[in-house]
């Protein structure tokens, strides 16, 4: 009896992991969505260092800037009327950490190549975004999705630990 309901437990528990992926695998970036890229000048581990500390930084930035934003064109226009501001802040960050490499800030159709990430090929193409080029740009990049704030949603869920109650039962018989 105890071999059937520890085999019926597994099977429960395989079935919601594999739930879990087929959900993930659908996660899809609307048409009318806006992209952040950030670029590093080198692969060097100071210059990556220097662009995910500044993605985390804007990242606060724009989402205070869009945080009652409801629809694309709201987001879209409230980005271009703050491009100014989001180049001031950049520069700011970097003059501050001592990052003496001139970068760009650009908003509107840019170019992405293509991306796997989490088993999803994220096609390449012009997509709207903000662009921040650090230096000669030649190192990795990171991206996300500003509105609707999919990169932002990804960064509040990294800490999460989820328990199972099938893999407590599993785990404690195995």
């Amino acid at each position: 009896m105890k071999k059937i309901l520890l085999i019926m437990c597994l099977l429960i528990y395989i079935a919601f992991i594999s739930n879990i992926k087929k959900v993930k695998s659908e996660i899809v970036i609307p048409k009318e969505a806006i992209r952040l890229r950030v670029i590093a000048n080198s692969n060097s581990k100071y210059d990556q260092n220097i662009k995910l500390q500044l993605t985390l930084e804007l990242q606060k930035q724009i989402q205070n800037l869009l945080k009652d934003t409801t629809n694309f064109e709201e987001a879209k226009n409230i980005i271009k009327q703050n491009v100014g501001t989001l180049n001031s802040y950049v520069n700011k960050y970097l003059e501050e950490n001592n990052y003496n490499q001139k970068y760009t800030v650009m908003y509107g159709n840019n170019y992405f190549p293509s991306k796997l990430y989490n088993g999803i090929l994220y096609e390449k193409g012009y997509y709207e975004s903000l662009v921040i080029t650090l230096g000669k740009g030649e190192g990795k990049n990171w991206w996300c999705v500003l509105f609707p704030p999919l990169c932002l949603m990804e960064t509040e869920t990294d800490n999460n630990e989820y328990k199972f109650f099938v893999k407590e039962i599993i785990d404690r018989y195995f």
